[in-house]
């Protein structure tokens, strides 16, 4: 399902089959699934987003589920992306990662069914079976 319609003007949508990675402190520049950022337009010719500039990301994982459950999920709550959802396609269910502290996220949900309301978007409600059928 396509997000865009449902964010507020001062985002956007970027999927990364179009080729749109991220840049965090380290240096290093992961290329999530989804990455919803602020519409900055011309400053991302320059730089691609920083993480004060990621309202939320999302990843698909299979075969790289413990590399995105693990790894990635440390990386993002270290440099404080504030929300990360991370679609299990074996157990067709979605984690949802918030509050980053101390280079993990504090709270920790599994969901398979309902709807979720990202923190940035508290007015949009995001249907789990739709997120995880994607």
């Amino acid at each position: 399902g396509d997000l865009s319609p449902c964010l507020k003007p001062g985002a956007c949508v970027s999927f990364s089959g179009q080729a749109k990675p991220i840049t965090l402190p380290n240096d290093s520049q992961p290329e999530p699934d989804i990455a919803i950022v602020q519409r900055l337009g011309r400053e991302y010719r320059e730089h691609h987003p920083y993480p004060g500039n990621i309202f939320w990301l999302i990843e698909y994982a299979n075969s790289s589920l413990e590399k995105d459950l693990e790894t990635k999920s440390k990386i993002y709550a270290e440099v404080g992306i504030p929300e990360y959802w991370l679609v299990n396609l074996k157990k067709l269910h979605l984690g949802v990662f918030r509050e980053p502290l101390d280079g993990e996220y504090a709270a920790k949900v599994t969901l398979s069914k309902g709807t979720i309301q990202p923190l940035a978007f508290p007015d949009v409600s995001v249907s789990v079976e739709q997120i995880i059928n994607s």
